[in-house]
């Protein structure tokens, strides 16, 4: 079992869907629900984001070769999309933009399914968790099911942790609170950027060997 592979797709899906990040904004969008009906929430929304990032780390290679893109400029255009992401996690800026998104959702007098949109797409199944898997996936050998079935259980246990997190959603902003949530938000952002700069070099490798 190569543990670099293991160690490298746990954190960059932990950095990218961030379980953490997202306990309050699941909070906002689930207010004045019943205990019951947040746990429901919760449960659909994970489930829905899991079905999806599975698809992706599964289909998404081959979408790509119809698509006439090679692996190694995905890798170098996801690389880019990850080390924005890192950026406005350092910097702050990725959480205001969740809220934002949130808000609006919130706010609009349309019945929406919130497991569905705000929660599953886009905050744990967007840009940056789909181009993360369809990289993690694109390193794995042909034919290696280990590998495949690695990815797989660990996009699980990081939706699990989603879960269990917006269960207890209350007492995890009140033990970390406000500059304990920042503080983990800029360590994760750096490990990202430089997660993501690799992405990069390795596609830069892979075109210029082609």
């Amino acid at each position: 079992m190569p543990y670099d592979y293991l160690l490298n797709t746990f954190v960059t899906l932990f950095v990218t869907i961030d379980p953490v990040g997202l306990a309050p904004i699941f909070m906002a969008v689930t207010a004045g629900m019943t205990p019951a009906k947040r746990r429901m929430t919760a449960l659909r929304a994970v489930i829905i984001a899991a079905v999806i990032l599975w698809l992706f780390s599964y289909f998404g290679e081959g979408l790509l070769a119809s698509l006439g893109i090679t692996l190694g400029a995905f890798r170098i255009a996801g690389g880019l999309l990850l080390f924005w992401i890192g950026f406005e996690m350092v910097f702050e800026q990725r959480s205001a933009r969740k809220s934002e998104t949130a808000d609006k959702t919130a706010s609009d007098p349309v019945d929406h399914d919130l497991a569905a949109f705000p929660l599953a797409v886009p905050l744990m199944a967007g840009p940056g968790s789909i181009t993360a898997v369809i990289l993690l996936s694109g390193e794995v050998p042909t034919g290696n099911w280990i590998l495949q079935l690695v990815l797989v259980g660990i996009i699980g246990a990081i939706l699990i942790l989603c879960l269990l997190i917006f269960l207890m959603a209350g007492v995890i902003e009140k033990i970390l609170g406000t500059t304990g949530r920042i503080i983990m938000s800029r360590l994760l952002g750096v490990l990202l950027a430089a997660l993501a700069v690799q992405f990069v070099v390795d596609g830069v490798r892979e075109l210029l060997a082609a």
